[in-house]
């Protein structure tokens, strides 16, 4: 097994890393590519150094069998070709063909399966706060059809990537010492400050990052479910928080919820209101799963149910669900 990683000095990149020595994926040998600015960098897995080369276009792919990419939607558009044309399975983590019809779009918790008819070689990473939320919704669209879903999401600096964070952390200190704050990141200075605005604006009003929410969640459940979302970045550095409020078919009771939640596969319960156990980012930074609590009916809508859930976007929403889609096509028998 030969694997790829592009985009391997980015924080994905690293988690990439990261993901695949705690996973102890099944390798024989791996190869890291990225811009001009990062080739020639070195990092070590497994206690071997590697060297970034430069990605380019030509047949530096050949031989690889999966390829996970996270170095921007441009550069997966126009390095799919040459990533995939001696057979490499691409694990995409961009929004570049997340909504493309021969492109599966997928969390293996909730349909692996698709992942298994991929007409050009390439399966989708959804959003990270798409993917966090899709795995506690399934479990409870098995008791009854999802029909609504309201979101407000509070996401951390690091879903703007490392230097954000970096940012996050300076402008922090800036502010503490009268300084004015560096501004680059983000649209406005993001430490004491929350900021209602994840990506641009689209002609309804919605940014990018809520209707991917929207299109992603339909696409990856295979269901007529609207979702509408406010995502919020808050000034926490890593792990994104959501509120959820959904409506179901049918009532769902709030024990059979709880038991679906804390039964199901890449999914913690973790509530205890009345001891003050509820998720939270700043300890759950690292986790593979997705941690839900304040699981209730919902007082406006006799068959809703909303709750709070809490996971790290560049581990779950990010690198650990693309190599469990690659350890899932490994298993099947399913890479080239």
């Amino acid at each position: 097994m030969k694997v790829a990683i592009v985009g391997a000095s980015g924080a994905v990149g690293q988690e990439f890393l990261r993901v695949l020595a705690e996973r102890n994926f099944p390798m024989d040998e791996l190869v890291l590519f990225g811009s001009e600015r990062s080739a020639g960098q070195k990092y070590t897995y497994k206690g071997k150094e590697y060297t970034v080369q430069l990605l380019k276009h030509g047949d530096d792919f050949k031989g690889v069998d999966i390829a996970f990419t996270s170095a921007g939607a441009g550069v997966s558009k126009e390095y799919a070709a040459d990533i995939t044309k001696f057979g490499a399975v691409m694990i995409d983590n961009s929004s570049a063909f997340r909504m493309d019809n021969d492109v599966p779009l997928v969390v293996p918790e909730c349909n692996a399966e698709d992942a298994l008819v991929r007409p050009r070689g390439i399966i989708a990473n959804p959003n990270c706060t798409t993917i966090m939320m899709v795995v506690v919704l399934k479990p409870l669209e098995k008791l009854s059809h999802i029909k609504r879903i309201h979101i407000a999401s509070y996401q951390a600096a690091s879903g703007a990537g490392a230097a954000a964070m970096a940012e996050l952390e300076q402008q922090y200190r800036e502010v503490l010492d009268g300084k004015p704050a560096t501004v680059n990141k983000f649209a406005y200075q993001l430490a004491y400050n929350v900021i209602p605005q994840i990506d641009v604006f689209t002609d309804n009003g919605y940014t990018k990052e809520e209707m991917k929410m929207f299109n992603e969640t339909r696409k990856i459940m295979h269901t007529d479910a609207a979702c509408s979302a406010m995502c919020v970045r808050v000034p926490s550095l890593r792990s994104h928080s959501e509120a959820v409020w959904i409506e179901t078919e049918k009532p769902i009771d709030l024990e059979a919820a709880k038991k679906a939640i804390a039964s199901a596969e890449g999914v913690q319960l973790m509530d205890d209101p009345a001891n003050k156990v509820y998720p939270m980012p700043l300890f759950l930074a690292g986790k593979d799963d997705v941690y839900v609590g304040r699981v209730r009916k919902d007082l406006a809508n006799e068959n809703g149910l909303t709750f709070w859930l809490v996971g790290d976007q560049i581990k779950k929403g990010a690198a650990l669900n693309a190599v469990q889609i690659a350890e899932y096509l490994i298993k099947v028998g399913n890479v080239k």
